[in-house]
């Protein structure tokens, strides 16, 4: 995949330095010129620019990513500013850390559905969740099984779970579908609301954008989210 991470402070250059190691194209982005320079030979390509000038971020390949990642973490303002920007463009996937509960409150106001909270998402934790297809979190619960949140795969649109047959064909168990409903806030911005539909039945039809709640062998969930 291609990256751009934006704000190469500790957690945003751990995230690059991650990515590039497993093989992603990571370009990485900061104001300040020292941690360009400290990352520079770790990644794929690392530039300094202003991000909250819009001109200058239209220099980056936008649109050429897979995800951009605002991980700018001691500006509040310089990280509302540029989230803000990018939003308004057609970029595949925005994800942005949030600081404090009223950084997530104004990330969530302006639409940004993925946030990372430091408290919750080490960089490991998020590298993770890039790494497999589709996968939006996750749980370890040994060295080897683990329970995941993952978009469903194109392909199983319209299929039951039974002709599907996730289970004998990966060993794979679904324990349920969460369905995730734009909805108005009290400040008239879209948002996304989840509902959990329960227990599954066999005779459950896949939607697009179900997001199906997995346990199994990571590397059985990783082969089927391929």
């Amino acid at each position: 995949m291609k990256i751009i991470i934006i704000g190469l402070g500790n957690f945003g250059s751990a995230v690059a330095i991650k990515l590039a190691a497993l093989g992603h194209e990571v370009i990485g982005v900061d104001s300040q010129i020292h941690r360009v320079e400290n990352i520079k030979d770790k990644i794929t390509y690392a530039v300094s620019l202003d991000c909250t000038d819009t001109q200058a971020l239209k220099n980056l390949p936008l649109l050429e990513c897979d995800i951009v990642l605002v991980a700018i973490g001691e500006d509040f303002g310089a990280s509302i500013l540029t989230t803000a920007i990018l939003k308004k463009m057609n970029i595949k996937r925005l994800v942005s850390r949030t600081i404090s509960p009223i950084h997530r409150t104004i990330l969530e106001a302006i639409g940004v559905i993925e946030i990372l909270s430091p408290e919750e998402d080490s960089a490991e934790r998020f590298v993770k969740k890039i790494d497999m297809t589709n996968v939006l979190d996750y749980l370890d619960l040994s060295d080897d099984y683990g329970i995941v949140e993952a978009v469903i795969p194109q392909k199983y649109i319209g299929l039951s779970i039974r002709d599907a047959d996730v289970r004998k064909r990966y060993n794979v168990n679904i324990l349920t579908i969460k369905h995730d409903r734009e909805v108005t806030n009290l400040v008239g911005s879209n948002v996304m609301k989840t509902k959990i539909i329960g227990v599954v039945s066999p005779d459950y039809v896949f939607e697009a954008n179900d997001v199906i709640v997995a346990f199994g062998n990571m590397s059985d969930i990783k082969k089927w989210l391929h």
